[in-house]
């Protein structure tokens, strides 16, 4: 019985870590996306493909019945949840990788769980323990550690101010998600599906209205698609059924490890060279990202990814 148990928990975590690597291939891929494609139009394509691949579970009667009796206060949440989450934080994610290395978007990414624990003290009215401070306080001394000494110059500049607005949108929209998503009256998919068709819909028109819509050689269609089917429907569809096995402590940790991991892919795939500092940051910062999650469970979906 122990045996039969301990197997079938083993499961969930592999499939945790699975999604974990597809989220961290994302950055690589992304990279070698914006070869060829604008950044905003690279982010709405992605969306507007995995927004095309909720369609056929959403015509189950059940959501389409569902979506009917949203009250017009819902409806907008779900629009203002579509702007920040996808607009404002995959537009400046993609952006970000357009001006930065991988590993340095992928860590001001981790600032996230600390600003939403600052933000939910007065939004939420959810106060960080003590554990979660020495968290946080772990995760800027990783910071410092990574960037010592702080000088940002050109593109880099541009870059984190990006990134720096892109981590406060993804911080606010993680609270406005929590809003939604707690009153338990509105399906996960519902919520998703109609928060992405919106800000994938706004990505894309600006993208194409700012840069044209790009010759897209048939090698990056098929980044783009695999981005958006593997790495964004089916990642957030397993990650969510993954939740329902997974203790919070444990999928803040595998989720955690992707610091790591989007380091070595980008040190693989993108030469993207990291010393020994900037290594002991990253770790430092890591731990420090987890333990500000070890006490929430925020069931981000997969698409932040």
């Amino acid at each position: 019985m122990n045996h039969n148990s301990s197997h079938s928990h083993i499961v969930p975590i592999l499939q945790a870590l699975l999604v974990t690597f597809l989220w961290s291939t994302s950055f690589i891929i992304i990279k070698w996306g914006l070869v060829e494609i604008p950044p905003i139009t690279f982010a709405g394509l992605r969306y507007i493909l995995a927004f095309i691949c909720f369609i056929p579970f959403i015509l189950k009667k059940k959501y389409t019945h569902e979506i009917k009796l949203l009250t017009l206060c819902q409806w907008k949440k779900l629009i203002l949840l579509g702007l920040v989450f996808y607009t404002f934080t995959q537009g400046t994610q993609f952006l970000g990788l357009s001006l930065l290395p991988s590993v340095t978007v992928s860590l001001m990414l981790n600032f996230t769980p600390l600003i939403v624990a600052l933000m939910g003290i007065f939004l939420l009215e959810e106060k960080p323990t003590i554990i979660q401070w020495s968290g946080g306080v772990l995760f800027i001394i990783g910071i410092i550690t990574y960037f010592f000494p702080l000088s940002f110059i050109g593109s880099q500049a541009l870059g984190l101010l990006i990134m720096t607005v892109g981590v406060l949108a993804n911080a606010f929209s993680a609270i406005i998600g929590r809003n939604i998503n707690r009153s338990k009256n509105i399906s996960p998919i519902v919520v998703t599906f109609i928060s992405m068709g919106i800000g994938a819909i706004l990505l894309l028109v600006i993208g194409i209205s700012i840069n044209g819509f790009p010759i897209i050689s048939l090698k990056t269609w098929v980044l783009i698609i695999w981005l958006a089917v593997i790495n964004t429907a089916f990642a957030f569809t397993l990650w969510n059924l993954i939740l329902r096995s997974l203790t919070a402590m444990e999928s803040s940790i595998i989720n955690g490890t992707m610091l790591i991991q989007i380091a070595i892919l980008a040190w693989i795939f993108l030469e993207e060279n990291i010393s020994i500092q900037e290594g002991i940051g990253i770790t430092i910062a890591a731990i420090g990202a987890i333990i500000v999650q070890i006490k929430k469970n925020y069931r981000q979906a997969a698409y932040s990814k």
